[in-house]
């Protein structure tokens, strides 16, 4: 399918004049039905009402789904043409699971006119949201991150861009460590977080992602951690609070190391158990996610031990809270092993809801 065409197979009715996110309705619902990469059975059409800005999960839901047409109260929203359809009603809340963000929602659907323009962007972006991460990106970076994701949306920036101003400031926040400037790393490092959580809500929220843009924002994430640890341990010297060579080696060590393992059980369960991850295998799994030893927890640990002018105690506490969370996560691989064999499956809980 050509990604600039409309599909053949889009039967669109309805006003589409309010604006969404920089476009309006009808581009929005194009590049959902090219995104979704998949096309109603038999020939059939999928019907559309403009009149509805509604989730993207709605979009997958309705073509892996023909049997059933969603509305909203009285008012048909989204569906295969299919006369034999049953109706769920988006107003009465039915949960559905969404794999790609991991988590159970109720996806919305809502009249756009101009009055409910803004309600309507809200509701796009908390979308977005995957349901399990780490406790700021949870509960700190949403109001902030909106309102950023709005400007850089009607700044027509993209956000490959935005990915790109957010790997500048990691790379200046890794050399303000090094310099022993912890404070203005720290800075540094929450710029770059807030906008590592926005490029991604921008794409999402505009449908933009791309292959490109998922390995790029990924691959940073993935490679800078040790670098800014490292770092952070290098600038002790400037506080006159160095390491001993044996004290940086098992610091360091441990935390590399550990962040490497506990990336490995991570990808060994997904690869186990049908491409679930381990954070939403259990409501344990989840819960622990938003302390997990990852960059954001880890920050916090030592934003506090910079509260008590201890950089070097928050360092050797990241390195405990690592292995004890690399411990967790080797039970857990171990525990879900004992299910599969017992004969029962692994399954996550959020998958287990009516839906």
């Amino acid at each position: 399918m050509n990604n600039d065409m409309m599909p053949e197979w889009l039967a669109l009715s309805g006003s589409a004049e309010v604006p969404i996110w920089g476009m309006d309705n009808r581009e929005r619902v194009r590049r959902l039905a090219c995104a979704a990469k998949l096309t109603p059975p038999d020939g059939r059409k999928l019907k559309v009402d403009l009149g509805f800005v509604f989730d993207p999960l709605l979009m997958r839901l309705a073509l892996q789904n023909p049997d059933i047409n969603f509305t909203h109260g009285e008012r048909f929203v989204i569906g295969v043409d299919n006369p034999d359809a049953r109706i769920v009603d988006l107003a009465t809340g039915p949960e559905f699971y969404n794999p790609q963000l991991r988590k159970l929602e109720r996806p919305f659907a809502l009249p756009l006119t101009a009055a409910t323009r803004a309600q309507a962007e809200r509701a796009c972006y908390d979308a977005s949201y995957k349901g399990v991460t780490d406790l700021l990106t949870k509960y700190l970076w949403p109001g902030l991150a909106f309102h950023m994701t709005r400007i850089a949306a009607a700044l027509g920036m993209s956000p490959n861009r935005i990915t790109a101003i957010g790997a500048a400031l990691c790379v200046w926040a890794t050399v303000l460590f090094w310099e022993g400037m912890y404070w203005e790393g720290m800075a540094a490092g929450f710029v770059f977080m807030v906008l590592d959580t926005v490029d991604g809500k921008l794409a999402r929220c505009t449908v933009t992602s791309s292959w490109w843009g998922n390995i790029f924002d990924h691959g940073i994430d993935l490679v800078h951690p040790p670098f800014w640890w490292g770092a952070w341990a290098v600038g002790l010297g400037s506080w006159g609070l160095a390491y001993s060579t044996e004290t940086f080696a098992w610091v360091i060590g441990t935390i590399v190391i550990g962040y490497v393992v506990q990336r490995v059980i991570e990808g060994a369960f997904m690869r186990m158990y049908g491409g679930i991850h381990i954070h939403v295998w259990q409501k344990f799994d989840s819960r622990f996610r938003l302390i997990t030893a990852r960059r954001n927890p880890n920050m916090v640990i030592l934003f506090v031990s910079l509260l008590f002018a201890r950089p070097d105690i928050g360092l050797v506490a990241v390195a405990w809270w690592t292995v004890l969370s690399c411990a967790v996560h080797a039970v857990r691989l171990v525990q879900a092993m004992a299910q599969a064999r017992s004969g029962h499956p692994v399954t996550s809980w959020l998958m287990e809801a009516p839906q």
